[in-house]
């Protein structure tokens, strides 16, 4: 940005990183500086570590939390590929502030013994459950 180029820099956070006050330092960096040049996309599937993000430690309401930081925020629905890419399109039409995209998502959607099951965060599939999981994609 200080030297004038035309880069963008995104940057991708899970919800349980904005826990971190380093993460919400920066965010305050960013708008400070105005850095519309770089786009945070946090994956927001509402699970960390053992249990809710809720359960964890609420961010909640993140979207208005985000704009009173001086970010340009939207939530989109992370599953629908043609949301995202409009919003990725959009981008570029906001000239003072950073951007953040929360994308909504569900852990392991699609597959049934996956979907919106904590204990993906750190389990390992099996073959069988590997095969299973490609058949239901």
């Amino acid at each position: 940005k200080k030297k004038k180029k035309k880069w963008r820099v995104f940057v991708i956070n899970s919800d349980g990183e904005m826990a971190e006050g380093s993460n919400w330092e920066a965010i305050l960096f960013a708008a400070h500086h105005k850095l519309n040049n770089l786009c945070l996309i946090i994956d927001y599937n509402k699970l960390q570590g053992l249990t809710s993000v809720k359960k964890t430690l609420n961010i909640e309401p993140f979207k208005e939390k985000l704009n009173a930081f001086g970010w340009h925020t939207k939530i989109v629905d992370a599953h629908n590929h043609g949301k995202l890419e409009l919003e990725f399109k959009n981008i570029s039409k906001i000239i003072d502030k950073p951007i953040c995209i929360i994308a909504n998502s569900i852990k392991g959607k699609g597959i049934s013994f996956m979907e919106d099951k904590v204990l993906w965060h750190y389990k390992s599939l099996n073959t069988h459950q590997y095969k299973q999981a490609l058949s239901e994609l």
